[in-house]
């Protein structure tokens, strides 16, 4: 039997995907996301949930994009409960680049709040760009209860995530900047100072804050 061409494309992909050199791994997702095929979107999700290069990540997603959200989204809430971190932080990745905010009763308290700071930090960015508007109160609420988490970089992604939620993230900001762990006074500090100057440095915010902290001093809408 002779094998058709989009047989043949489709062999070729599932070989690439699965090669251990990550130029070729990366070149077989760029090519399923420009000749989107709906029998790849499983092995699609199941690579992410395993693949160690960032860049072949990045172009995994990028190839989930191009499919249809209603067969993706589904598949991709399911990876969101996965035992696996790397699983579940790709999943939310992907769902904050679909925009598909069917998948917003995806982004449970126990992800937001997940023990995993790259899974946590992907919840955040997913739960903004999903959220509903009458949500967006009580989505503040929950991140605010992580400031202080973590090092540089989950402060940064919890920062960006509070100043996109606008206006709502006010008064959390405010009530946080008197909370008696000084970590959470600064990072809420920073993340005031950020939210009035996004030009401003993170690390000048965030020595700044600590600084006002040491000080006994509040932050803007804490005074």
């Amino acid at each position: 039997m002779t094998m058709s061409k989009q047989d043949t494309d489709t062999r070729r992909a599932l070989e690439g995907l699965d090669d251990d050199r990550p130029s070729v791994r990366l070149r077989a997702a760029l090519a399923v996301g420009t000749t989107p095929d709906p029998g790849l979107i499983g092995r699609l999700v199941e690579r992410c949930a395993r693949e160690p290069d960032f860049s072949v990540r990045e172009m995994l997603t990028w190839a989930l994009t191009r499919h249809a959200a209603s067969t993706t989204v589904p598949l991709l809430v399911d990876e969101v409960r996965s035992e696996c971190a790397r699983a579940r932080s790709q999943a939310l990745h992907t769902l904050s680049k679909i925009g598909d905010r069917r998948a917003w009763p995806a982004i449970t308290p126990a992800l937001l709040s997940d023990a995993d700071d790259e899974v946590a930090r992907s919840a955040w960015r997913a739960a903004v760009v999903l959220v509903p508007e009458d949500e967006e109160q009580e989505l503040a609420v929950v991140l605010a209860a992580q400031l202080g988490r973590g090092g540089r970089e989950t402060h940064m992604s919890l920062s960006r995530a509070l100043i996109a939620l606008g206006e709502v993230a006010v008064p959390v900001l405010g009530a946080a900047t008197t909370d008696p762990d000084p970590r959470v006074r600064a990072h809420a500090i920073a993340t005031q100072r950020l939210r009035h100057d996004p030009d401003a440095r993170f690390e000048f915010a965030i020595e700044e804050a600590k600084r006002i902290v040491a000080l006994g001093g509040a932050g803007e809408e804490g005074r």
